[in-house]
């Protein structure tokens, strides 16, 4: 989906290539740019490198800022056209140019990075081209409300259905390589794939491809920080997860236990990025969202589980969903999938449980640093492949 490509430095072959999808990162994508240059420079320097902007036409500028930035390693910009963003579509054009360059090795840094540092691209990449490596997810030090669709929805469903332990599935910064690149991107991709699902698309191709999977420790994340928002960003990562869960039904149900995943780079990690959390907003969104949707919820979940969410979410103190009770909520819209007409609707319409699941966490973690919120939100994990079984038997009743 190319409109535009500059390739300045004619650049026809490279072993590594660091992307940096965007979308209006004019203020931003000059430092990881520079930062990802001078790492490839200093750890890689007998290896053909380039850098590439996966862009979506932004009208900010970034286009001007990133060709602009000052790099000992040549840049290549590509973009879509215009009106239509999506970070996938960001990673389709990234791979087949890289496909064209002949990448053995591909590192994916977020554009709006604060704390990337040259060292994580010798971390990310040197596992691939050494080690054998298909993909490194990222593992640093995040603050407990920051990621809390992944705290509370992928990382569950990547440790409990899939098996596999890896912390941060849509973490937005990691490496892979070119085989897996090229398996990814021929594959079918749903809509939502394009868009904000990519992340968790690849984490879930990784594992059921059998691909060598490994994590990498860069320490703490500090960027614009994405903790709990509306918008699409749910509704694409959560439609893709649910998605690609319900359409690998028979790779992952005789999963019998859950692998460890090495990790590589950093074994200790700093203090996570502070963090302002507004605890009534989410209380608020929890209670409007679930309002506008609740005659929706009755056509796809339980009649027990809407009885028991209709009663905590008529509680002034705002709702309470438990664990055991959020992964009741998590199995039902799952097992709606395979007969529902429109999953995109489900998903939306469970926007407002998400906020209270988020709302009920904050509750019971206020007390706890980051660092032990981490035994709670394993063992979201935990319960869901002692659980696996319930949802195993609602997609085989569907089927």
């Amino acid at each position: 989906m190319f409109e535009r490509e500059v390739n300045e430095d004619r650049v026809t072959e490279a072993e590594i290539a660091v992307v940096i999808p965007s979308y209006n990162e004019a203020d931003s994508i000059a430092h990881p740019t520079q930062v990802a240059s001078e790492g490839l420079r200093k750890y890689f320097p007998d290896k053909k490198s380039v850098l590439i902007n996966a862009d979506n036409a932004s009208p900010d500028g970034t286009e001007e800022v990133f060709l602009g930035t000052k790099t000992r390693v040549p840049k290549i910009y590509i973009t879509t056209p215009q009106n239509t963003p999506g970070k996938g579509w960001n990673f389709v054009n990234a791979f087949r140019k890289i496909y064209s360059l002949g990448a053995r090795a591909i590192v994916c840094v977020d554009a709006d990075l604060i704390s990337i540092t040259p060292e994580w691209i010798n971390y990310m990449a040197t596992p691939v081209l050494e080690g054998g490596y298909d993909y490194l997810a990222p593992l640093y030090s995040r603050h407990k409300y920051d990621g809390t669709i992944t705290n509370n929805i992928c990382y569950p469903l990547i440790y409990g259905i899939f098996g596999r332990d890896i912390r941060q599935p849509i973490g937005g910064d990691f490496a892979l390589s070119g085989r897996l690149a090229r398996h990814i991107a021929s594959v079918p991709w749903h809509r939502t794939t394009h868009q904000y699902g990519v992340d968790i698309f690849m984490t879930m191709q990784a594992i059921l491809g059998d691909y060598k999977i490994g994590q990498v420790g860069l320490g703490s994340k500090v960027h614009k920080p994405s903790a709990p928002k509306l918008g699409p960003m749910f509704v694409q990562v959560v439609s893709t997860a649910f998605g690609t869960v319900v359409n690998s039904f028979e790779k992952w149900k005789s999963v019998a236990s859950v692998a460890n995943t090495p990790v590589f780079g950093l074994k200790e990690l700093a203090p996570a990025q502070d963090l302002e959390v507004d605890r009534e907003m989410i209380r608020s969104n929890a209670a409007k969202g679930f309002d506008e949707c609740v005659d929706r919820l009755r056509e796809y979940l339980s009649p027990h589980v809407m009885r028991r969410l209709e009663k905590t979410f008529a509680e002034a103190a705002g709702p309470q969903i438990d664990t055991n009770f959020w992964i009741k909520i998590l199995f039902d819209v799952i097992g709606a999938f395979p007969t529902c007409d429109d999953p995109t609707r489900l998903v939306e319409s469970m926007r407002g449980l998400y906020f209270g699941r988020v709302f009920s966490f904050m509750n019971d973690t206020w007390e706890l640093t980051s660092a032990q919120c981490e035994e709670p939100i394993r063992q979201q994990g935990v319960s869901v492949f002692q659980r696996r079984g319930e949802l195993i038997g609602r997609l085989e009743a569907a089927r």
